[in-house]
């Protein structure tokens, strides 16, 4: 069924974002630049007002792309990146607002937020003095930021936590999908608390970060997306690398129209017997999606064979490239 692509309220402010939203890192995985622009503003004319980027994907390339996407058309758009710091002070942080505006072309975000947190002590370190937590009070208090939040992948609990630590964050982004609903679920122990708050919840990974339930045939593209659209979320933010996935995906969200408690609940028996041991959500259960500035934030090894570490590397070779040629990076 076509039509517009249906708007949703960012949680308790008086604005409306699409339903769909479109994944920044997959955007940096485009065959090349002209590519990547012609995809954000063939979303844009599809009705796709949220954009997700962050400050580390693809070594600042996916940023860059996005933001000459957006040139002339930065108004259309709900904008949103995040900031990582890791754990590290609230200094670097704004620091790293300032590049991220320089790329992303604008003189503010409409959400900026924490980056992956992953680690137990990490809403401590937030919470500190010095911390990020100073970082995100300062940029919404200076105007380079409209709303602030956070996002993770590896445990629920630790969404709780920095949930407990009083900070008034405007929205929260999560992995929603089948699987989660079945394992170390975000689903069943973050949403409730973040409706019950008002706080937008920004669902991600609805397909599995790299399609691989889809890829050996557990369930189509179609069912996963619409389940994760179909939750109480504001919005649900999918990868696009090529133009051909970014078409299928409007085709999903255009008129969508949610499915009923039955289906959804379906969906995820189906899901059950694959989620028990997380093998389709492996950002939850191996070092595969840690971003490499976190774990060396937190003085922890790398998987010397991850993409974005193979990224980090390369860029470190003088090729004269202006990014690292590296397939296959984590997406959402």
């Amino acid at each position: 069924m076509s039509g517009m692509i249906p708007m949703r309220r960012f949680g308790k402010a008086d604005v409306q974002v699409s339903a769909l939203g479109l994944g920044g890192h997959h955007l940096g995985s485009a065959e090349s630049e002209k590519d990547a622009v012609e995809i954000v503003h063939r979303a844009v004319d599809g009705g796709v007002t949220f954009f997700d980027n962050c400050w580390e994907y693809n070594r600042g390339k996916s940023e860059d792309w996005l933001g000459k996407g957006l040139k002339g058309i930065r108004d259309k758009v709900f904008l949103m990146t995040k900031v990582c710091t890791h754990g590290r002070d609230g200094k670097l942080a704004l620091q790293m607002l300032e590049q991220s505006l320089r790329r992303l072309q604008t003189d503010h975000l409409d959400l900026w937020q924490i980056h992956g947190v992953s680690f137990q002590n990490d809403a401590e370190l937030f919470a500190r003095p010095g911390g990020a937590r100073e970082a995100l009070e300062k940029a919404k208090k200076d105007g380079k930021v409209r709303f602030v939040g956070f996002t993770g992948h590896k445990d629920p609990e630790i969404h709780l936590s920095m949930l407990q630590t009083g900070f008034a964050f405007d929205a929260v982004q999560m992995p929603l999908n089948p699987f989660d609903a079945n394992f170390f679920s975000f689903e069943q122990k973050v949403l409730p608390v973040l409706n019950q708050r008002g706080i937008a919840a920004l669902g991600m990974k609805p397909i599995g970060g790299h399609g691989e339930p889809v890829q050996q045939g557990v369930f189509t593209a179609e069912e996963l997306l619409k389940y994760a659209m179909s939750l109480p979320v504001t919005t649900t933010i999918t990868g696009v690398a090529d133009m051909g996935i970014l078409e299928q995906n409007l085709k999903i969200a255009q008129g969508f129209t949610p499915l009923s408690e039955g289906e959804m609940q379906k969906l995820r028996e189906r899901a059950k017997p694959y989620a028990g041991d997380g093998h389709f959500e492996l950002y939850k259960t191996s070092i595969k999606f840690d971003n490499p500035e976190a774990r060396l934030a937190h003085e922890f090894p790398l998987d010397m064979g991850q993409a974005e570490v193979r990224q980090m590397i390369y860029e470190t070779q003088n090729t004269g490239r202006a990014y690292p040629q590296v397939k296959d990076s984590p997406g959402v």
